[in-house]
């Protein structure tokens, strides 16, 4: 992507916003997917200074990608091929033009996917020259240790990866998702900030772009945005809501320029 930097205070800031919108299992009709796929492709080619990245369902993976759209994965398995009843592959995501994959979901992690498991998905996805959009956060019983939990997230993939390699780390605090509650922008901008001099003090990675997910809306999208080291947003719900999702690329878009 093309990408406009600028010093301030303390690094490197990205003026270029990632906005992913996370359709989640949603819709329920690819009548409903093209309606929404071709708003967005319309809205995009509006956009100077936000990439925009759609995550649907499986199924309407090629629908968005004849839409044109730059499309990500909800998920994959850490297998290329094989006996894996229910899974897809990320080779056959490549082979379906597929640019990104979302990993280590908060959702998913609610549903039994651990560390270990997330980071076998992170390096079959970049092994396959895919970006991974790798997410971590904390629940709320682990607010109290938040960094040591997000540290321990991070560490377990990026000790096995190289800083050559393609991936973006999307903060979700696990509390948020779907709730309809946020984490303070003052506080996400602190913890971006973190896991950003974290990957870069331990593992080498620079410049590495990290989002905020976690009940992102149109009215708190800008509080966000304009924190230094919040460099876009995963959306999800809202996504779904096309003229809301409009005013949240429309806000982006004009911070970044």
């Amino acid at each position: 992507m093309d990408v406009v930097w600028f010093k301030k205070n303390y690094g490197i800031i990205n003026l270029m916003k990632t906005i992913i919108a996370n359709f989640k299992m949603n819709p329920g009709s690819e009548e409903e997917a093209r309606s929404l796929l071709n708003y967005y492709r319309e809205k995009s080619s509006e956009l100077s200074n936000v990439t925009l990245i759609v995550a649907p369902p499986f199924i309407y993976l090629q629908l968005a990608k004849e839409k044109g759209c730059k499309i990500a994965a909800q998920n994959c398995f850490y297998e290329n091929s094989g006996a894996y009843t229910g899974e897809i592959s990320p080779l056959m995501l490549k082979n379906l033009g597929v640019e990104y994959v979302i990993l280590g979901h908060s959702e998913r992690r609610s549903l039994g996917e651990n560390n270990e498991v997330i980071t076998k998905k992170v390096k079959a996805v970049l092994e396959n020259n895919l970006t991974a959009i790798l997410c971590v956060g904390e629940t709320k019983e682990e607010i109290s240790r938040r960094e040591d939990v997000i540290k321990e997230q991070l560490r377990s993939v990026f000790s096995e990866i190289s800083p050559n390699d393609k991936i973006i780390i999307a903060y979700e605090p696990r509390w948020a998702i779907g709730t309809g509650e946020f984490c303070n922008p003052e506080v996400a901008e602190q913890i971006h900030q973190f896991i950003k001099k974290f990957l870069s003090s331990e593992f080498g990675f620079k410049d590495i772009l990290v989002l905020y997910g976690g009940s992102v809306d149109d009215k708190n999208i800008n509080s966000f945005l304009i924190q230094s080291n919040i460099d876009g947003a995963l959306v999800g719900g809202a996504s779904l809501r096309k003229e809301e999702f409009a005013n949240i690329l429309n806000i982006a878009n004009s911070l970044s320029s």
